[in-house]
C-alpha cells in the first residue's frame, strides 16, 4: 500500500493510524499545487480530485477522503483497536466523533487557510471554532483520556492532525486545558512521533 499525502495536512491522520496498526505501508509526498509527486508522477492520475489523502492498494485500487482510509486501515489491524467492530455502538461513536472532526473542525479551520478570505470572516470563524473547543473540552472533563475513554481510536488521530492547525492561524487553545492536554497526550505517543518524523515536521 501506498499513502499519498502533504506533510501536516489531513492526510497525516491516516499515517498515524497505519503506524498505530503497525502496518506495512509506503508513502510519497504530493505538491498540491502542481500535482506532482515525490517520484515525478502525474497525482491525478492515482486521484482524480487532487487531493490528499489517497491510498494505491496493492491490487491498484484508490481510496480517498481521510477519514474512511483511516477506518480502512484500522479494519486491517483489529487486535490494535483503533476502531470497534462494525455493527457495535462503540464503532458509531466513533463514527459519529469521525464526522464531526470532519464537519465542524476540519471545514471550520478552512477559511483560515484561504488568503482570499476577508478578516470579518476569519473573526467569525475563529468563533465558531471556540465553540466546537468549548464542546471538546466539556467531553475531555470527565477525566477520560481520549475521546471514546481509555482506548486510543481511529477519532483521536483525526482529531489530532486538525488540532495541530490551531497556531498555523493564530488560535489558541490555551483556554481549553482539558483539550491542550489531550493534544499533547496524543502528540506524545510514539506512533505519532514517527509519523511527524517521516514527514519532516519533528526533528529525526
Amino acid at each position: 500500500m501506498k499513502l499519498y499525502y502533504k506533510a501536516g495536512a489531513c492526510s497525516l491522520s491516516p499515517h498515524i493510524v497505519a503506524l498505530e496498526a503497525g502496518l506495512d505501508i509506503a508513502i510519497e509526498a504530493v505538491d498540491l499545487k502542481t500535482k506532482v509527486t515525490e517520484t515525478g508522477a502525474n497525482f491525478l492520475e492515482a486521484n482524480p480530485k487532487g487531493s490528499v489523502p489517497a491510498l494505491a492498494l496493492d491490487d491498484g485500487t484508490v481510496l480517498t477522503e481521510g477519514a474512511v482510509i483511516a477506518q480502512y486501515l484500522a479494519d486491517l489491524a483489529p487486535a490494535s483497536g483503533l476502531i470497534p467492530a462494525a455493527g457495535s455502538l462503540g464503532r458509531y461513536k466513533v463514527l459519529e466523533w469521525l464526522n464531526f472532526i470532519a464537519t465542524d473542525l476540519h471545514k471550520g479551520f478552512s477559511p483560515l487557510f484561504n488568503p482570499a478570505t476577508p478578516d470579518d470572516y476569519k473573526t467569525v470563524a475563529k468563533q465558531n471554532l471556540d465553540r466546537r473547543f468549548a464542546y471538546l473540552e466539556a467531553v475531555l472533563a470527565d477525566g477520560r483520556s481520549y475521546l471514546t475513554g481509555e482506548t486510543f481510536t481511529v477519532a483521536d488521530a483525526y482529531a489530532y492532525v486538525v488540532l495541530t492547525w490551531a497556531g498555523k492561524v493564530g488560535v489558541d487553545l490555551a483556554a481549553y486545558p482539558k483539550l491542550s492536554a489531550f493534544f499533547t497526550r496524543v502528540g506524545q505517543r510514539p506512533k505519532v512521533q514517527a509519523a511527524l518524523k517521516a514527514e519532516g515536521l519533528l526533528a529525526a
